[in-house]
């Protein structure tokens, strides 16, 4: 008996999500099942599309029904500053801050990290314990002001605790440290931190520390990448159970980060550099390394990474004359950083960024997902941080990222892996590597 195989396929939108099925002919069944397998084929060929109303009301739902999160939100620093209340809906506020929980809950947001940002100065004795004194009193106004919404909110600490409280229906606040500046040379300090929460420490931000080289300090690299008493963070952070952030650090930092890491390591808010060539961004190469290493990229929404801005002199022109004021941010006093801040918001509004789309956000994650596939990709906004798209301009216009996922074919599954439970996983896996070696 002879046995003839067909094989006959249609594409969906997305060139990657392919449906096929093979028909196997045999004897006198051929005929028959040629024909089912050619009604099959000439009704999904007839078949109407689905309307834009309908994909919107299909990614609403999907939206409503997984688990959100967001990997980085720089909202402490709105917390820290008299008369911000988180509990309450600031979208009219000139001050321009981008999340609080009434707006999270309208964008259909379930967690979020919220990040305890200490920015560079001296890394002397007296620069290391302002640092810490910042980012301590940066965890307590989290704390403090999540414990007066407990109807709405409740700070996370496990990957658990963001499943439970969507049961809930609370949302989850974890806590990230942005930079490890604040930890100076104490390697002491990540196990404080990590006690008052911390749950991803970033290694560091614009400029190199003690612990790695950054991807954008002007002075060039200082360390040739992860310092040796970096080694030792990561092992601290390895052995506690903290997520590795490498978000921020040099390619040669990245590399020796993920050498030196036992568990995954995250990127809480970096882009595709194939798509917009910035530094803080991975390349193709990086992130087949995120891959072999089991991490994540967490999608990050800041429109100069997301594509190359367009020039804005006046604007360029009054942030410089505000960077020389305040000596590049450096070696501040409480109340001038306190000054600083208001007038850079006070920039903000008078000279606008422009921004980028959220179609161009999507392209990104459509490059992360044909380079690293689907298992290694999250969303990080960045928000009050510089983060924000046209059509996601704050914390309650999440959900039309997921619209526009569902309009170039990702399904339920897809967009629940990218909005939550990549990055859970990853936190898992390094909780459980800690219960094994702490």
């Amino acid at each position: 008996m002879t046995t003839h195989n067909y094989t006959i396929s249609f594409q969906l939108k997305r060139p990657k999500l392919l449906s096929s099925f093979r028909l196997k002919q045999s004897g006198g069944r051929n005929l028959f099942l040629f024909t089912i397998a050619s009604f099959l084929l000439l009704s999904s060929c007839t078949q109407q599309p689905p309307t834009e109303a309908e994909l919107i009301e299909k990614a609403k739902a999907i939206h409503e029904k997984i688990l959100t999160i967001d990997s980085h939100a720089d909202t402490p620093m709105w917390m820290t500053r008299e008369g911000f209340d988180i509990g309450k809906d600031n979208s009219e506020s000139s001050k321009g801050s981008k999340v609080d929980l009434t707006r999270m809950e309208e964008g259909g947001l379930d967690a979020c990290f919220f990040a305890v940002f200490v920015g560079q100065s001296s890394r002397d004795k007296e620069g290391n314990m302002k640092a810490r004194n910042r980012a301590i009193a940066m965890f307590d106004t989290i704390h403090n002001a999540i414990s007066r919404y407990p109807e709405l909110a409740e700070v996370a600490l496990t990957s658990t605790d963001a499943y439970r409280l969507e049961k809930q229906e609370k949302i989850a606040i974890f806590i990230g440290m942005e930079n490890g500046y604040p930890i100076g040379n104490d390697l002491s300090l990540v196990e404080d931190y990590y006690k008052r929460g911390a749950r991803y420490i970033t290694l560091c931000h614009t400029k190199n520390n003690d612990i790695c080289d950054s991807s954008t300090d002007k002075k060039g690299p200082e360390h040739d990448g992860l310092s040796e008493f970096g080694e030792e963070v990561v092992r601290e952070m390895n052995r506690l159970g903290i997520m590795v952030d490498v978000s921020h650090v040099s390619d040669k930092s990245f590399y020796d980060i993920l050498e030196a890491s036992a568990t995954p390591v995250i990127a809480s808010h970096s882009c595709a550099r194939a798509i917009c060539d910035n530094p803080r961004n991975l390349d193709d190469d990086m992130l087949r390394a995120l891959v072999r290493n089991g991490g994540v990229i967490q999608m990050c929404i800041l429109s100069s990474y997301v594509e190359e801005p367009e020039p804005t002199p006046l604007r360029d022109s009054a942030m410089a004359v505000l960077r020389e004021k305040y000596n590049n941010w450096e070696n501040l006093s409480d109340e001038e950083l306190k000054n600083a801040r208001k007038e850079w918001q006070n920039l903000n509004v008078q000279f606008p960024r422009n921004l980028s789309s959220v179609t161009k956000v999507v392209d990104h994650i459509d490059h992360m997902l044909d380079v690293a596939g689907i298992d290694h990709i999250g969303i990080g906004t960045d928000f009050d941080g510089g983060g924000a798209v046209n059509g996601c301009y704050d914390v309650s216009e999440m959900e039309n990222i997921t619209i526009e996922l569902v309009k170039r074919g990702y399904s339920e599954e897809d967009i629940e892996k990218i909005w939550g439970k990549n990055l859970m996983r990853v936190m898992r896996e390094v909780e459980e590597y800690s219960k094994s070696h702490i």
